[in-house]
């Protein structure tokens, strides 16, 4: 503003009018301030698994594409996906987020979890004594059968897939050992038939594939049983995937398999929410043997709803400004915006309403003093006496002598000279009575 509109204004009369004004929006930042998501940690512990499993592998991909936006990951073995959903759940472990199966844990028993979608297959490998071709899952009812450790993932997952296809387990032993002592196990004919849940390219599915006497089970019900379980799918194994050299296996062979999710805390900031997201489709959307290109991450999870932010990943790939600007930058705008809007949302309106405040404000202490005199002229009486009247000019005096200390911007002149104009009207009535009396 130059000089001369800055002379219709006063400053004491502008201060009390923005000054409650600056205070509503002190309290609204103040409160904004506590309220508001704070800004995102550089440091996210996950949990993986069991030694056996390649998932410290994975988390390894993932901790170095986090560093490239300053986060720091950090990686901690457990004794299988149970325990990484015990610590999901546990307040004090640390551990924001967790690789673990489909169909393991429920939302009654971890309230708190929620899915940032499916990131590749876990195949369930069901290796057999070959004493005769081996189709259905009924047919290893009465034998006895390796099959992970009691409340490990592949032990409960094999459990539930052979009563699915109505193998009476009172009949049938299930060994309570792990992966590599499963498969010397088998090898050695201390059990029939052994299960695993490990990824196509471990060096032990390999080594049991090429077995002389061990066959790998084609399980002609797949699809019947991806559709009787949506925490099953069915799966090929196409001719010769395992090892070219020995076309093994020397057909395609059908399985069931789970999916590996990626779980997190509910609370889980989005801005890590979205760099898990972002690193999820670098690592995993590449084809392997049984995934296609750009099929993963997607969302296959049956037990674990699908978080905000992954919808919102999958629907549009995230904010805008998380897409193309660096983490800190884009997390720092992220708050921004949801300090600035909504304040910005309760300031407009108010700072439209200072010029009308204000202007009634002014006009105020001008028909304060019009109803003063208004007042004044109520208590004239006709045929006041000289004593009267000069009473009456006193307070008439009083009155204009308020206006005349009045502080008023200059677009006001007119309402000012109006009022004194008022003043004298009525002064001259009292001093034409007060001669008429004398």
């Amino acid at each position: 503003m130059n000089k001369k509109i800055w002379a219709n204004y006063s400053v004491r009369d502008l201060l009390i009018v923005i000054l409650p004004i600056g205070l509503l929006l002190l309290a609204g930042l103040i409160f904004a301030f506590r309220h508001l998501e704070p800004a995102p940690p550089n440091h996210l512990t996950i949990s993986t698994g069991e030694e056996q499993s390649n998932l410290d592998e994975v988390a390894e991909e993932y901790r170095e594409i986090l560093k490239q936006d300053g986060v720091t990951l950090e990686a901690k073995p457990s004794n299988g996906p149970f325990d990484n959903l015990r610590r999901l759940e546990d307040d004090d472990s640390g551990v924001s987020a967790a690789f673990v199966p489909d169909g393991l844990g429920s939302i009654e028993g971890q309230p708190d979890v929620v899915s940032l979608g499916s990131l590749y297959y876990e195949p369930l490998w069901i290796f057999y004594r070959a004493k005769k071709e081996d189709t259905h899952l009924s047919q290893l009812e009465g034998r006895k059968i390796a099959a992970g450790r009691v409340g490990r993932g592949t032990h409960v997952l094999a459990q539930r897939l052979l009563k699915l296809s109505g193998v009476d387990l009172q009949k049938t032993k299930l060994v309570d050992i792990d992966a590599a002592e499963s498969a010397a196990a088998l090898k050695k004919g201390e059990v029939d038939a052994a299960i695993f849940m490990l990824p196509a390219e471990s060096p032990l599915i390999h080594d049991l594939a090429l077995q002389p006497g061990l066959k790998l089970m084609n399980i002609e019900q797949a699809e019947a049983i991806s559709r009787k379980d949506a925490a099953f799918h069915h799966l090929v194994l196409p001719r010769g995937a395992l090892d070219l050299r020995s076309d093994t296996p020397r057909e395609e062979i059908n399985l069931v398999a789970s999916t590996g999710t990626l779980l997190v805390r509910d609370d889980l900031h989005p801005a890590l929410a979205f760099l898990l997201l972002r690193a999820a489709t670098q690592i995993h959307n590449s084809p392997g043997i049984f995934e296609k290109r750009g099929e993963f991450p997607t969302n296959k999870d049956d037990v674990f709803p699908l978080s905000d932010d992954a919808v919102q990943f999958y629907k549009s790939g995230g904010p805008f400004w998380q897409r193309y600007l660096p983490y800190w930058l884009a997390a720092w705008f992220d708050r921004f915006l949801l300090l600035v809007i909504p304040i910005l949302a309760f300031v407009i309106p108010l700072i439209r309403l200072v010029p009308r405040i204000y202007h009634w404000r002014l006009r105020s202490r001008i028909y304060q003093r019009y109803g003063e005199l208004k007042f004044l002229e109520t208590q004239i009486q006709p045929g006041a006496n000289q004593a009267e009247c000069k009473k009456y000019l006193h307070q008439l005096d009083l009155i204009e002598e308020r206006v005349n200390k009045m502080k008023m911007p200059k677009n006001f002149s007119d309402y000012v000279y109006s009022l004194k104009g008022h003043i004298q009207f009525v002064r001259d009535r009292l001093e034409k009575n007060s001669r008429v009396e004398a």
